[in-house]
């Protein structure tokens, strides 16, 4: 299941230092804005402990863990949907992703520049909503001239996308999120392919610096007034450090605890992010099992058994006959499979079997 998030936001936020710490892989990080011209990609494993103990109760060769796509996305400015800065190469980057990362700056620096001039995160969301309400503003209003043809001609279709893309451009015009608008399922379905950038699901990454003066350490009202702004939206973010959790990606499992409280960071940031855009997307994950490996699947929260399978192979929805299930913790409390069996906790499920985050499974087909 191929799911990717974009890390967008101003210059200099920090956003291919938190690529960094998320992938650790080395793309340009300098304090210039622009630095990154081509998007970088990497493949992120979603942490998961559970997958450490199915590994030893099968004794696999090999643990393989899900795993969430962050882009890497050039830094957007004032005037971005117009063509400023990189302007709308990065847009399309942008909608070609399935969420949205937003890094929006905390610390105060003087050697690192701010291309507003000074520290204000929600003026810094505000510049770079309003940027991807613009584009998405353009998107819709080519459409709507491009449907006007098939509605001319009594197209259901296209009466009925028309009437979506007025509203949504309604929306948009009032500069407002086109995630706000108020859909049906039919509707959303109708307005998909256009891909509208803020129709996807967006998770704010407040991001600090070590020893730096950091707004939400400074009891600085515009920390609160961030908090408040996200509030209202019903926003999902996260706090993280960028540069340290990168720095600290480099230090063995044993020593990260005792450089956590040298640098007084205690939670790990990424970690948080990682299951917070995994949650953001409605992923869960299933598990197969045995000698050969041990592995995390990435399926959609609420799908059947047989849509479950399709993670594993597009055969497997045709094909399913049954599926035979342990939740995770019945088998570590067994121990193995066969014991599970043994107490009647491995149960055989049909097709209309909604998978459980954490399910032990073996498809039969």
């Amino acid at each position: 299941m191929g799911l990717s998030i974009g890390i967008v936001g101003l210059p200099n936020v920090g956003k291919s230092t938190l690529f960094n710490a998320l992938t650790e892989k080395g793309v340009p990080a300098e304090n210039y804005p622009f630095c990154t011209i081509d998007p970088s990609v990497g493949i992120v494993a979603v942490p998961d402990p559970r997958l450490a103990v199915l590994t030893e109760i099968s004794h696999s060769a090999k643990t393989i863990p899900a795993v969430v796509e962050f882009v890497d996305i050039a830094g957007l400015v004032k005037g971005a949907s117009e063509g400023e800065g990189l302007g709308n190469q990065f847009l399309q980057h942008i909608r070609e992703t399935d969420a949205i990362a937003e890094v929006v700056r905390l610390f105060e620096d003087p050697d690192i520049t701010h291309v507003e001039g000074e520290i204000d995160p929600v003026r810094d969301i505000e510049v770079i909503n309003l940027e991807l309400v613009l584009a998405d503003l353009q998107s819709v209003s080519k459409r709507l001239v491009s449907v006007e043809r098939d509605v001319k001609h009594g197209d259901k279709a296209a009466i009925l996308e028309q009437a979506v893309l007025q509203k949504v451009a309604q929306t948009l015009e009032g500069g407002r999120l086109a995630s706000t608008t108020t859909l049906t399922s039919e509707e959303r379905l109708a307005i998909k392919p256009l891909q509208l950038i803020t129709m996807k699901p967006i998770l704010y990454v407040l991001n600090k610096k070590a020893g730096g003066h950091n707004l939400d350490e400074m009891n600085d009202p515009r920390f609160e007034r961030l908090t408040t702004f996200l509030k209202g939206m019903h926003a999902e973010w996260v706090v993280v450090d960028a540069a340290i959790e990168g720095e600290l990606r480099s230090v063995s499992k044993d020593d990260q605890q005792t450089f956590r409280q040298e640098y007084g960071v205690v939670d790990d940031g990424v970690n948080q992010l990682i299951h917070s855009a995994y949650r953001l997307l409605g992923l869960m994950s299933y598990f197969t099992t045995g000698t050969d490996e041990t592995r995390a699947w990435t399926v959609k929260i609420g799908a059947t058994a047989p849509e479950a399978g399709t993670a594993i192979h597009t055969d497997f929805k045709e094909k399913f006959i049954r599926a035979e299930v342990v939740p995770y913790d019945r088998l570590v409390e067994a121990g193995s499979l066969s014991a599970a069996r043994d107490k009647g906790w491995l149960r055989t499920e049909g097709k209309e079997y909604i998978v459980q985050d954490g399910d032990v499974i073996e498809f039969k087909i």
